[in-house]
């Protein structure tokens, strides 16, 4: 018995060096990015997908999904697939957590440090042939504290960074025990007290109905003035207009941005191009290293699963025990 996976986006072609291991079991059909209609095309004869950000897996197209036994994300969120949906007709969803955790942790940390000290602006300036120290006068990280929203492996990882520039990190994660933060030298605070006491924020939690848009005029009110908002995690976690008149009015002194609830953001955006905000395409995991990783890690998920029946990282479980 063979089986049939499906490539529509560009993963690493580490991934088919995994599917050639498996020999004429597994037959692979990747072509680069595909349109929406050619994934429509292709996917009744499909028994697994392996996805990244682009290509949504809506109800409407797991409609086309005769076949389909299992997703792997090659990334850690998939907010971009209806898990519901796919739980009904029994498709088990995978994810691949571990494969950018250091690339997100040191992204962020560079947003971080970017927005500290206005690196992308004076950068910018100098290209225009000024030569303006005034107006780019910073912070250091050394004795600030860094709240920490979301406190699984790339939280940690970006808690273990700061700790190394002399930051106090406190983390809010409902779902963390305080002896695990407690031993990596991390306070588990409430969401408020995050809110409270941070001098810089950065968002690592996932995006559901209790998350989406956290960062709001609401919540802002709470904030420390002058507080730094990093986002590489989920545009959605992020009430942008709400943000936007934070950072006019002084409230919130800037933020570093790398998604955005609509991508590629419109041009009229209103953190696009507003003085204290520095923006990233959405590069948190697009390393060399990581996205061999993540490629690597979602083949042998399908392969696994398919040939062996071994299921791992599966974020709809109930699935298994039907």
């Amino acid at each position: 018995m063979s089986f049939h996976v499906l490539i529509p986006d560009s993963v690493h072609p580490s991934a088919l060096d995994v599917f050639k291991a498996a020999g004429d079991q597994i037959r692979v059909t990747a072509g680069g990015q595909m349109t929406r209609a050619e994934v429509i095309a292709a996917l009744p004869d499909a028994d697994a997908l392996i996805i990244r950000s682009a290509t949504k897996v809506d109800a409407e197209l797991l409609g086309h999904a005769a076949k389909l036994k299992a997703i792997a994300r090659a990334g850690v969120g998939v907010d971009n697939v209806d898990v519901k949906t796919a739980s009904t007709q029994d498709i088990v969803v995978m994810n691949t957590p571990e494969g950018n955790t250091i690339a997100t942790a040191e992204e962020t940390f560079a947003l971080m440090l970017a927005l500290a000290r206005h690196i992308p602006q004076a950068h910018g300036s100098m290209r225009e042939g000024k030569w303006d120290r005034k107006s780019y006068m910073g912070v250091e990280l050394r004795g600030k504290t860094l709240g920490v929203v979301g406190f699984g492996r790339i939280g940690r990882a970006v808690a273990k960074r700061a700790q190394a520039f002399e930051m106090t990190v406190i983390a809010y994660d409902p779902y963390i025990p305080s002896d695990l933060a407690a031993d990596l030298g991390v306070e588990l605070v409430s969401l408020d007290d995050i809110y409270r006491r941070a001098d810089f924020i950065t968002l690592h939690t996932v995006l559901n109905d209790e998350t989406r848009e956290m960062i709001r005029a609401e919540n802002i009110a709470k904030m420390k003035p002058g507080v730094r908002i990093v986002n590489a995690a989920r545009g959605a976690l992020v009430n942008e207009a709400e943000l936007a008149e934070a950072i006019k009015s002084g409230r919130v002194a800037g933020a570093a941005m790398d998604v955005y609830s609509v991508e590629p953001p419109p041009p009229d955006h209103p953190l696009v191009g507003l003085p204290g905000v520095i923006h990233t395409p959405h590069l948190a995991a697009s390393t060399e290293e990581a996205q061999v990783a993540v490629a690597v890690e979602a083949a042998h998920l399908i392969v696994n699963g398919l040939l062996k029946g071994e299921w791992r990282n599966v974020v709809n479980p109930d699935v298994l025990s039907r």
